[in-house]
Parts: structure tokens; sequence; C-alpha cells
């Protein structure tokens, strides 16, 4: 194993308890009351969300699993050699390894992840896997600037993945600015490797975010459950529900936990009321047409130069570069 594997650069921005308080008061405050998706992510969080990838209603994780089983190979030549390949939001890695197992003579890897335990579980996978590669695991926010390890050997360039459908938690103007930062993350010649999930009928869609099993349900209360055991609130967890439902409309699921009764919850020195059926926003996980996607990435200034769909056409991935790369590389 490359002993790079084992240098857990510790990068986290999450915000000391004072900070999260303040963030909380100012979601609660708000109209209608909301709290940031990344509170789902503490070790629990992290689990409970590998747990729903399993679940025979959520198509995602099998749809782009099928995915990479049938295109892995061309994105690693599209890639080419000597590539940093850093993940953001890594997890288990397992869509990562199929990709990494196709790259010819990758730099390094540098997977980027908030949660510590998967993190490391990560890292020790892929030292089994893959143990000539540089490993050099950053422990962080993606959604901040990151201070990027300093590669074994000068890249030809860097690639940043971002697989799963994370893209579609960020409203049309964070998911933006997401792409810009990326963008200035993976330098003039690099790459944005990058999941999203299609539009498709309502049913299909819906049912992935209300498994029969309810782990989606208890993935979202666990947030609640962090913040008492963080912060000091007393929200019971009894008083509220999960709900998803999909808006054609906007093109997205909107995820809320919904009051089951009045009541009031301690937040810091605040007393915060919540109304009977009162709902507070948690998660947004938009859904893009091909058409959608590439407008979205030419409002940050990339393009799309590849795409992928997987057998059934549910999932797509694709790769973009600078604005203007296309017409360059046709020169």
């Amino acid at each position: 194993m490359n002993v790079q594997a084992f240098d857990l650069r510790d990068d986290d921005r999450r915000p000391p308890v004072d900070d999260l308080v303040g963030i909380v008061q100012r979601g609660l405050r708000a109209r209608p009351k909301r709290l940031p998706s990344w509170l789902f992510y503490d070790e629990r969080g992290s689990q409970l969300f590998e747990a729903i990838c399993e679940q025979p209603e959520y198509y995602l994780t099998r749809c782009e699993i099928a995915l990479m089983a049938a295109h892995a190979g061309e994105m690693a030549e599209v890639l080419g050699e000597d590539v940093r390949l850093v993940e953001y939001g890594s997890g288990s890695a397992l869509k990562t390894q199929m990709l990494l197992a196709h790259m010819h003579a990758p730099v390094s890897y540098v997977p980027v992840e908030i949660s510590t335990e998967p993190l490391r579980l990560c890292v020790q996978d892929l030292a089994v896997r893959f143990p000539q590669l540089p490993v050099q695991a950053l422990h962080s926010d993606f959604t901040r600037a990151l201070r990027l390890p300093i590669p074994p050997r000068a890249p030809r360039r860097t690639v940043l993945y971002f697989p799963g459908s994370t893209i579609g938690n960020f409203d049309a103007r964070d998911a933006t600015s997401l792409l810009r930062k990326m963008r200035g993350e993976m330098g003039d010649n690099g790459g944005i490797l990058i999941g999203a999930d299609l539009k498709k009928d309502t049913a299909t869609i819906e049912a992935a975010y209300n498994d029969k099993a309810g782990v989606t349900a208890e993935f979202t209360l666990n947030m609640l459950v962090r913040l008492n055991r963080e912060i000091g609130s007393d929200f019971d967890l009894g008083a509220f529900r999960h709900r998803s439902h999909y808006n054609a409309m906007a093109g997205r699921i909107e995820t809320f936990l919904v009051s089951a009764r009045d009541q009031r919850v301690r937040v810091g020195r605040q007393s915060v009321p919540f109304a009977h059926d009162e709902a507070m926003q948690v998660e947004y996980s938009c859904k893009y047409s091909p058409a959608d996607f590439a407008a979205l990435a030419g409002k940050a200034g990339l393009e799309v130069i590849r795409a992928w769909t997987d057998p059934q056409g549910m999932f797509a991935v694709y790769y973009l570069m600078r604005a203007g790369t296309r017409a360059r590389l046709a020169q």
C-alpha cells in the first residue's frame, strides 16, 4: 500500500457548536422553515444513506452502477493518462473503483469526505484493490474551498469526480456556484465527471424517496437526532414525520420534516414554534434532462464534452470541461 494512503488530512470545515446553533436558528426563522441537507451526514446518517442505496425502490445506485459497468472503460479513455482524480463525497467509492480499474497510470486519488469513518473504510478498501495507487484522503466539506494535497508527481490534468446525483441536492443558483468552484479547482486543462438523475415518471421518482422499509424516513429524522446531540436542542422525534413529493413543474423531489402537532422546540436560547402540519424543508433532489444539464453547465462556464446513460436511460454521467474546449479540440 502506498504510504500516502495513511495520510488522512483533516480539513473539516464543519462549523463549531455556536455557529451551528446560529445556522439552525436562522433556518428556523425563514419562511418556510428550512435546514441544510449537509446535516444528514453524521456517521449514522452516512450509514443510513448506504442502506437507502440498497432499497428496491432506489433505482439511482443500481442504474449508475450499470452505467459504469457498461462505460467506465470509455470514460477512462476520455480522461486520458496521468490523471489526478479528486472525488467529492467519496463514501464507499464503489463506482470509483470501477473507474480506477480502467484508468492508465493515475497520479493519485483524492477522496473528499466529511464523515471520518466512511473515509477511513474507503482508504482501507482501496489499499487492498489498488496497492500501488497514491491515495491522499481529505477530510473536508466539498462545498467549501479545498486545499488539495500536493500530488506525488505532476498530473496531466485534474479531474473532479462527482458521482451519484448529489448535484441535484442544490438549487439552480447553488448548483451553478458549486460548478464554478469546481471549474476553478480542476484548473485550465481539467475536467469534471459528474452524475445526474434524469427526469422520468413521477411514480418511479417518488417511490425512490419513500421506500416501504422506512429507511429514508429514518435518514431524514436522523437530522434531528444529530441536532439534539450536537447543540442540545429538544426536537421530539415522535412529533415529526418524513414527507417527500415530486414537484414536476420545478423538476425536483422536495423533502420535508412535517410537524405532527402544535409544538415548540428549544434551539439555543430560542423557543421555536411549529404549527400542526407545518413543513420544514430539508432537501431538494433535482432531476435534469440532458438539455437542462447542458444549460446548467453553461451558466458555470462549462460545456458537456461527452455523456453516457445506463441501458434503461434512467441516469446520466457527463464529462464537463471549460466552455470553448470542444471548439479548440476540433481545430
